[in-house]
């Protein structure tokens, strides 16, 4: 169950947080996985040397999401090279936080030109090389604040809300070719991103969660192979929430 033997994986931002631990799994599952990376060469080797340790098949690829041309240049490189490409993760992203009154335009720019117009490039490159192939998964790392909005955040729940109006319309496009477009809606999990926060911070957001804790990357990380399983094959368009029931 779950066998990824003789895949091409790629995950964008697969060098930290949600995208390493996403990257560990599929190459644990027999995927051969393309870790990118932005800046962080050191990050990213780590995570392909620790796959390699376990026996698995990993890379790296290094571009920025954020510059479409550089993104689309380099997935059809890879998939040039390796042969073929089958499931994409779109684990990149930033968040710029503050109270809409003070959000700067070239900060809103920025988190919607990586968030959503990066994984629409990479997504755009990967599923042309998927369409001659007939097959693929497309899985996109929306956010629990793309659902139900979090103040101080509008312009992050914005690009994550977009990404999942993206997947349904790419599912709808690409479903005569076999091709799966999916988003996960993580809730608050243990990342760089929430390691920011105080405890008091992480206290009430327990306190608003059934399960009573954050979650973790690996916990994400099973969503991300399970939707690039086979035996996921039937799903396409959805949402896949892993909250901890924090928005139902």
């Amino acid at each position: 169950m779950f066998d990824l033997t003789g895949k091409v994986a790629l995950v964008t931002g697969g060098s930290r947080g949600i995208g390493r631990a996403a990257s560990v799994a599929l190459a644990k599952r027999g995927a051969h996985v393309v870790i990118n990376y932005v800046s962080n060469e050191a990050a990213a080797r780590a995570v392909a040397e620790q796959i390699q340790a376990d026996g698995g098949k990993a890379e790296l690829t290094q571009f920025d999401v954020g510059n479409s041309e550089a993104a689309e240049k380099s997935i059809a490189e890879v998939a040039k090279r390796l042969g073929r490409l089958d499931v994409l993760v779109c684990s990149a992203g930033i968040s710029i936080d503050g109270l809409l009154l003070r959000l700067k335009d070239e900060d809103f720019d920025r988190i919607l030109s990586i968030n959503v117009k990066g994984a629409v490039a990479c997504a755009r490159a990967a599923t042309k090389v998927m369409m001659r192939a007939r097959t693929g998964r497309v899985i996109f790392l929306s956010s629990v604040v793309g659902e139900m909005g979090n103040a101080g955040q509008t312009a992050y729940a914005a690009s994550k809300a977009a990404l999942l109006g993206v997947a349904k319309s790419m599912a709808r496009e690409l479903a005569s070719r076999s091709i799966t477009v999916n988003a996960i809606t993580p809730g608050f999990i243990d990342t760089d991103m929430t390691g920011a926060l105080t405890d008091d911070q992480k206290t009430a957001i327990n306190s608003a969660i059934p399960l009573g804790r954050t979650g973790k990357p690996e916990e994400i990380a099973a969503a991300v192979v399970y939707l690039a399983s086979d035996e996921a094959a039937y799903i396409t368009g959805q949402a896949l929430r892993v909250n901890g029931g924090m928005y139902m």
